[in-house]
């Protein structure tokens, strides 16, 4: 494995829905975050929105159309393309190093990247000439995802930025669009950003897999796990790889929802 002369840091973000290429404010934060790092040689994505068991990997011998895993937008939100270069060598790498950890991967060739990768990916590198693989999450269950993170940190050696995509709070029943983006959150919403950054600020990895047990409102902000789930295996590969020094590089609120975003290390 040749090594990278950064390892390029592992991310945390809040991926947010189609609209978000329309908030100036988010974009620009995104794309300020992106400015800020070095970039990166090939980008592993983790996206709240591919369960899949056992490990699967997206498409690396031929281009897919992106998975438009939404209903009910207008017509140009289908009409986004990321035509980002294929990860054969990557999706190879991940497949030996998980391997390791007991995890047989699969490849699903016909799946191009889901909105939580490109949504984001789209904002923060925008030329679309960095390789991306998408890798599904095969299990929400916390120390699971965090030990797979861990079999990935050696992927930094070799220049891959490792990214979880999902939301740091995530009830949809807040999403009132006639509202606005701006509105205040609700108090649960609030609450568990502020819980979330005070425990990764800690590096408190204890705290963060049982979030369950020792969050505010974990059930309100949480119904279901799949969008803090990216979290852990963020968690793995920056803890496996150096530790964990988590820096807030996007907070605020949107529609409600907390689109708090993390360098872990």
């Amino acid at each position: 494995m040749t090594s990278f002369d950064t390892k390029p840091p592992v991310l945390f973000l809040s991926h947010g829905a189609p609209p978000l290429a329309d908030d100036a404010t988010w974009t620009s934060q995104l794309a300020a975050w992106s400015g800020s790092m070095e970039k990166p040689k090939e980008i592993l994505m983790i996206s709240a929105h591919w369960e899949n068991a056992p490990v699967t990997l997206s498409a690396t011998h031929q281009k897919q159309e992106l998975v438009y895993d939404f209903w009910g937008f207008p017509d140009r939100y289908y009409d986004v393309r990321y035509d980002a270069p294929m990860a054969p060598e990557l999706a190879d790498e991940v497949a030996r190093l998980t391997a390791t950890h007991g995890h047989h991967v699969e490849r699903d060739e016909t799946r191009g990247l889901d909105h939580g990768a490109y949504v984001p990916l789209k904002e923060m590198f925008p030329d679309a000439d960095i390789p991306v693989v998408q890798m599904s999450m095969p299990t929400l269950d916390p120390e699971g995802l965090f030990n797979l993170g861990q079999s990935l940190a050696p992927l930094r050696d070799r220049g891959t930025m490792i990214i979880g995509s999902g939301f740091t709070t995530h009830n949809l029943r807040w999403f009132n669009p006639a509202a606005g983006p701006d509105t205040a959150p609700p108090t649960a919403s609030s609450e568990f950003d502020h819980w979330a950054e005070e425990a990764m600020a800690k590096g408190d990895v204890d705290s963060i897999l049982n979030f369950l047990e020792k969050a505010p409102a974990a059930l309100e902000a949480h119904p279901r796990s799949e969008h803090w789930a990216p979290l852990y295996v963020s968690l793995g590969a920056a803890y496996a790889s150096g530790g964990i020094e988590a820096k807030t590089a996007i907070d605020g609120f949107w529609f409600g929802l907390s689109k708090r975003s993390w360098t872990l290390s």
